[in-house]
């Protein structure tokens, strides 16, 4: 989980998240997405979302295809939720107490 927040902690990371959500982009499509990011910053940011196993490379001849891993993210959901979960259930037993 380490490895998936200090990836996730950079908001251009995110945003390149986000645009691999829903299918596959080329390295060139992503990097056309930032225009003020210079191509090796940008694959510089793919290259540690990769490490984090947020996404997935596919070679095709010279380009680079990347998508994400919804499934990296199931340890970050599960300690949210159960932080959540916990807080929300002592505040459901606060607001019973209150009641009675």
């Amino acid at each position: 989980m380490q490895a998936v927040l200090e990836a996730l902690v950079e908001p251009r990371r995110r945003e390149i998240l986000r645009l691999v959500r829903d299918g596959e982009l080329t390295a060139g499509a992503i990097a056309g997405r930032f225009p003020d990011v210079a191509r090796p910053t940008v694959s510089q940011h793919l290259r540690v979302l990769r490490g984090a196993g947020l996404v997935v490379e596919r070679r095709e001849g010279t380009r680079r295809f990347y998508r994400a891993r919804p499934e990296a993210l199931a340890e970050l959901h599960a300690f949210v939720a159960d932080f959540w979960d916990t807080r929300l259930a002592a505040l459901k037993q606060a607001l019973d107490e209150e009641e009675t």
